[in-house]
């Protein structure tokens, strides 16, 4: 791999170690709040909105850890911390939207666990070097693309657009890493959701 798809997906990687678990996690407790979300109507739905944005708020705790561990795990090139950091900017201010939104509907944000808790979550024991950190970053990814976009048709219509930025970030993010890691372009449209 070169040293500038290293860098890009490095970012996306310490996400990406962090995401793999929470993405599987928070994919499934999405999925399942929205067919519920589907058939709830009048106070249901701002309930079952606080739950899916703070299901939301949860994966996002996870990738603001997974970059945190993965910064200072030294398994990482210094260029490709510096992505990650950057791409853990987008993840607090992800969380900060949907904080904004589950307050706005009058619930409590769930909080974030401690690092260490997410490091054993994540099984970060197990990654050996930058490769394996990138590769655990872009199962996150994706499935926080995947998450976002399940999550458009179940919320309120309020909260339609910010799903949908954050399901592009992610997907940005997702292609970043891809690249570095040399996947080759899909050839199939549709690739999310």
């Amino acid at each position: 791999m070169s040293d500038i798809k290293l860098a890009m997906p490095s970012r996306r990687s310490i996400i990406g170690g962090a995401g793999k678990t929470l993405s599987v996690a928070a994919v499934a407790m999405i999925v399942g709040g929205c067919s519920k979300a589907a058939t709830s109507t009048g106070d249901g739905d701002t309930a079952q909105d606080v739950s899916l944005l703070n299901a939301a708020i949860a994966l996002e705790h996870e990738g603001i850890a997974a970059y945190q561990i993965a910064a200072t795990s030294g398994l990482l090139q210094p260029a490709v911390v510096e992505i990650g950091v950057t791409f853990q900017g987008h993840h607090k201010g992800h969380r900060d939207e949907l904080e904004k939104a589950v307050k706005q509907l009058g619930g409590e944000p769930v909080a974030a666990k401690t690092d260490a808790e997410y490091a054993e979550a994540l099984n970060v024991g197990s990654l050996k070097n930058q490769e394996d950190v990138l590769r655990l970053a872009l199962g996150l990814e994706r499935g926080a693309a995947n998450a976002y976009l399940g999550l458009i048709p179940s919320l309120g219509t309020d909260f339609h657009l910010v799903a949908a930025q954050m399901a592009g970030d992610e997907a940005f993010h997702a292609a970043i890493l891809g690249n570095a890691l040399g996947e080759p372009i899909p050839k199939s449209a549709l690739i999310f959701g």
